[in-house]
């Protein structure tokens, strides 16, 4: 019996993240359809943990050293290319763009290259280096993107061409993540709504930010709990400052949760105040647990929203933000109203079904080709 196809996936990181946990989705989604392996470029393989047992499945060291020159990373990328042969090679976001250079000397070998946004460093405008690069690197690959922003960045910018670019947007486990009879209870910090947020603890996910939002709304006599589901690096410096602003006592940092279905059920409204976004899986996992959401107006938040509730969708502002919880925190029957319609949007839209089916046939059909 012939083994399945194997698909080579590079990502900058391995740790849990959108991309990686979407991965890890589509991988349990097809079982034994396919081979995986992995390439972690800073060796953190945290999603692993999140593949069932019939997935088959190698975690591979990168084909050179940190630290190795331009060239002979490239050569040792090649080197890799060339002897495991896979039937796809899939790339993630800039940090793996050496792989899509390297592939260009091999153009008989399929790639796909998923890009889900950008860091700090890109927040604002282009990196004109990069945006060069791209345009090279990427003439000759499937690029699929999540958001309706990041398609016309690589059109526009990147100058992609058309055919080269699809648009796929990220969906949720509707049935994992669906809202509660009655909101759970978690006890900690007083009384008052429950404020809750998910996202790795970086920079650009600007928790400083909700943590001052969270202040003004004490400052105003505001009750309310603030929880933050995730770690990272920022972790640190955030609870100092939580204490600094005096609100710590309300503020829950909870850390990783690998089976986050349940906190969010415990949460009354949901709040993201990053400076940069496409179509955070965070936000669909609240929609579809039928809470209201204030957030930061970021990349497709708006978009992904219904009509009623960006409203909520503010600038990046401290104030805007405080303002937006504000009005959550003091109306119980406009967060049902406003939850209940993101449930409904997230069951038209945003089922992963459908995600899963519209990726497994672009990679069927790039593998065919």
């Amino acid at each position: 019996m012939n083994d399945p196809p194997l698909l080579l996936h590079v990502f900058p990181s391995f740790a849990v993240g959108g991309a990686q946990v979407r991965f890890a989705a589509l991988a349990n989604r097809y079982g034994t359809r396919w081979r995986h392996a992995v390439v972690a470029l800073d060796g953190e393989a945290g999603c692993a943990a999140r593949l069932l047992h019939d997935v088959r499945f190698e975690l591979l060291p990168a084909p050179t050293p940190r630290g190795a020159g331009f060239a002979r990373r490239i050569m040792g990328i090649r080197r890799m290319l060339r002897r495991l042969r896979p039937a796809l090679l899939v790339t993630s976001n800039w940090g793996s763009i050496e792989w899509a250079i390297a592939r260009l000397a091999l153009p008989g070998l399929p790639h796909l290259h998923l890009e889900d946004g950008f860091g700090p460093e890109e927040r604002a405008r282009q990196l004109p280096r990069r945006v060069l690069t791209r345009r090279l690197a990427l003439r000759f690959s499937q690029v699929a993107v999540p958001s309706l922003t990041l398609g016309r960045i690589a059109r526009d910018i990147w100058r992609l061409p058309e055919a080269r670019v699809r648009y796929i947007p990220n969906g949720v486990d509707l049935a994992r993540f669906n809202p509660p009879i009655a909101r759970g209870v978690l006890d900690f910090g007083g009384d008052g709504p429950v404020i809750g947020t998910a996202a790795a603890l970086r920079p650009e996910k600007n928790m400083g930010r909700l943590l001052r939002a969270f202040a003004l709304l004490q400052e105003s006599g505001d009750a309310a709990r603030l929880l933050i589901l995730g770690d990272g690096p920022e972790r640190p410096r955030l609870e100092a400052l939580a204490a600094n602003l005096g609100i710590a006592r309300r503020v829950h940092f909870q850390g990783h949760v690998s089976e986050p279905a349940a906190m969010y059920r415990a949460m009354d409204l949901f709040c993201l105040s990053s400076d940069t976004e496409q179509m955070p899986f965070a936000l669909l996992e609240a929609m579809a647990s039928g809470l209201a959401v204030a957030s930061t107006d970021v990349g497709d938040v708006a978009a992904m929203l219904p009509r009623e509730s960006r409203a909520h969708v503010v600038p990046p502002d401290d104030a805007a933000l405080a303002g937006a919880l504000r009005c959550l925190v003091r109306d119980p029957t406009l967060r049902r109203g406003l939850g209940q319609a993101n449930r409904a949007r997230a069951e038209r839209d945003f089922d992963q079904e459908t995600m899963f089916e519209t990726h497994a046939a672009l990679m069927q059909a790039l593998i065919r080709r």
